[in-house]
């Protein structure tokens, strides 16, 4: 079998990923993307991203898409809740039309970076299975299909559990001791209106005792709500998801003395219950830059989802990254470098906002220390 080469090879087709093809397509660079999936429509894409001004917004005008995400935001989107575990709310914020933090369904961010690329270019069902060295900063990357290619200068983009991560750093993401179960009430206006008044238009925070229910509206009218534990690693190996009466029981059982209405949440939920484990990698991760390769997103610096950072930075990353191949034609070393010094220096911040984030929503005294952080941006953009 021929062994394809490529200058440039992006792994992974997630935001982060097909903002860089973006970027550089725009600028006349075509470079393919290896997922995993077979289609773009393999698997759910997810709830809704706010998406911030200085870094994902920024990532999408340089790849000339601005108008066609705004086009596409979420109105209402930017409203806010806050409840204690009596369903008593203790602060909310009305919606920020011209906000800096407009909300967007994921698989409609993802779709419009998808459908501005040119056909072909994300290589479906390629899962990457193993990347080495061959010198000279090429390297090889080895398909599930048993197939491989080359390339000059190749990019992880590849989520949380990167293979093309160890070719610079050992460091793995651990578990951050916080637990998430994700439900849907679906039609939520017609046969959920309880919940849909509860949570509102925007984002709902529920706190108290060391967990959090956190939901927001989808674009399609439906809820979504992750129920969130500090719980041991093991705990959600102990519940039966395949069996979705008792997967809402067992989780229940940890919200006995919460309000009914919390409660009918987690007990009214349609469909199946999805368990997450929350982990991350360490915050301040660097590596030493090395020719030919490097990483972007959560394979860079993957972080817990609390301070609504991961899709910011991963598009941003994209962007960057390529702006600098931009600014340092023919040195691609250069360009990689640059890119990494900078990205390690916003990641470290942000890694450092999620962890302090996590900490507001499950303190002892929660959901007041929310409430202070919410009050204390009163006059700025949230």
């Amino acid at each position: 079998m021929t062994t394809a080469h490529h200058p440039l090879a992006i792994v992974g087709g997630g935001l982060g990923g097909l903002t860089l093809a973006r970027v550089l397509h725009v600028n006349g660079i075509d470079a393919p993307v290896f997922d995993l999936d077979t289609a773009a429509t393999d698997r759910a894409q997810g709830g809704m991203l706010d998406i911030h001004d200085d870094t994902g917004q920024q990532a999408l005008r340089l790849a000339r898409l601005h108008e066609q995400f705004l086009a596409r935001v979420h109105p209402g989107g930017q409203a806010l809740r806050v409840l204690d575990k009596h369903a008593t709310v203790v602060h909310e914020e009305a919606d920020e039309p011209h906000g800096a933090r407009p909300e967007i369904d994921r698989g409609d961010l993802r779709g419009l970076l998808l459908d501005s690329l040119p056909e072909g270019t994300v290589r479906w069902g390629a899962k990457a299975t193993g990347a080495r060295a061959l010198g000279e900063g090429r390297h090889e990357v080895t398909l599930a299909d048993g197939s491989a290619f080359t390339t000059d200068l190749l990019v992880g983009a590849d989520g949380a559990w990167s293979r093309i991560r160890p070719l610079l750093t050992d460091a793995r993401p651990a578990y951050s001791g916080i637990s998430f179960v994700e439900l849907d009430l679906e039609d939520a206006d017609a046969r959920h209106p309880e919940a849909a008044a509860l949570i509102g238009g925007g984002m709902f925070f529920a706190l108290g005792d060391d967990k959090a229910l956190l939901a927001h509206r989808e674009t399609d009218g439906s809820l979504h709500l992750y129920v969130a534990l500090r719980a041991e690693e093991k705990w959600l190996e102990t519940i039966d998801f395949g069996d979705t009466t008792a997967a809402r029981l067992a989780v229940l059982e940890h919200f006995a003395d919460w309000d009914g209405a919390l409660r009918r949440l987690i007990a009214d939920a349609d469909g199946a219950l999805t368990p997450r484990w929350i982990h991350a990698l360490p915050a301040g991760l660097r590596w030493q830059s090395r020719p030919g390769v490097t990483l972007l997103g959560d394979a860079a610096h993957l972080m817990s989802p609390f301070a609504g950072e991961g899709a910011n930075l991963a598009l941003f990353d994209g962007a960057e990254l390529a702006r600098q191949l931009l600014a340092h034609p023919g040195d691609t070393s250069a360009g990689v470098h640059a890119y990494e010094e900078e990205m390690f220096a916003r990641a470290t911040e942000m890694a450092g906002e999620s962890a302090e984030s996590l900490d507001v929503i499950f303190h002892p005294q929660a959901p007041a220390p929310l409430v202070d952080m919410f009050r204390g941006l009163d006059g700025r953009e949230r």
